[in-house]
């Protein structure tokens, strides 16, 4: 199943302590272009994390958001600095016996004395915040692809259809081909017999006129080569791996074979059915370029 370039995917995990959140969006881009946004504690683990991208995705333009919140279990460690503790604490009996002052320090009171107490954040295990890391990005990855699954089941079933379309557009330009050959050729005879009068005319000229006429609008080709484009498009768009660069090439030889085909035409009919043709194309054109 072919997948769009544009999809959102999320999940959420706990690692050491910190609870990870990871969400991915995408857009349409001709090659990957991968950015992954981390806290800057966490930037050990980008490249991990890009890799795991680039075995899901092949194009497109993706955002990764990695947020970090450690308020389940908390990432600091608090210390007391005990010898400038005892040293106020020394201080404060020195005042209270040399001046007759009260000692009614507190613990909460000298916690509030500058450098008692210091916040630190706690050491990282590197590889365990990775492996959890990753292990939470696969699972956002996975709902990333689901997304992209069912917009591409949406891509591949209109394509089809147009494919449809165009098959009914070109059976016509087939069955009216041959009718501007015998329009021509009796226009042809009427203009000699108009010219000539009773005198007559060859007929082995008028048979050579319209062999060459009919070498110069025959279309065959051109639509037994759409068709086969079209056989190959339907089995791209039905196949499991990434044909999005294959697929807009294609579509360039859908447009020159109904380029070539319009420039043959010599038939008002023909040439309203090679718009249609054309205009269909282009939706596919327009759609693929979500194709992955």
């Amino acid at each position: 199943m072919i997948k769009s370039m544009t999809g959102y995917g999320s999940a959420q995990g706990s690692v050491e302590g910190l609870r990870i959140t990871v969400e991915l969006k995408s857009v349409n881009n001709r090659f990957l272009d991968a950015s992954v946004r981390l806290p800057r504690r966490f930037l050990f683990a980008e490249d991990a994390v890009k890799s795991a991208v680039q075995r899901h995705i092949s194009r497109g333009k993706v955002d990764v958001f990695v947020t970090v919140d450690s308020g389940e279990e908390g990432d600091v460690d608090v210390k007391v600095n005990e010898a400038l503790l005892r040293g106020y604490l020394e201080a404060f009996r020195h005042i209270s016996e040399e001046y007759g002052i009260p000692n009614d320090a507190t613990a909460l009171s000298v916690a509030r004395f500058p450098d008692v107490l210091t916040v630190e954040k706690k050491d990282l295990d590197a590889d365990a915040v990775s492996e959890g890391l990753l292990e939470i990005t696969e699972r956002a990855l996975c709902d990333f692809d689901a997304m992209r699954l069912r917009e591409g089941e949406k891509l591949r079933d209109d394509v089809l259809s147009r494919l449809e379309t165009i098959d009914a557009l070109v059976t016509t330009v087939e069955r009216e081909s041959p009718k501007t050959l015998a329009e021509y050729r009796a226009r042809l005879e009427a203009k000699m017999a108009e010219v000539l009068g009773g005198a007559g005319f060859d007929e082995s000229r008028i048979l050579t006129e319209a062999a060459i006429f009919a070498d110069r609008i025959a279309v065959d080709e051109e639509t037994v080569r759409l068709r086969s484009h079209m056989s190959q498009l339907s089995a791209m768009v039905s196949g499991d791996s990434p044909t999005g660069r294959k697929i807009d090439f294609l579509v360039q030889e859908f447009n020159r074979e109904a380029n070539t085909i319009g420039s043959k035409c010599q038939n008002s009919d023909i040439a309203h059915t090679v718009v249609d043709l054309k205009s269909e194309i282009e939706k596919i054109r327009e759609q693929i370029q979500n194709i992955e």
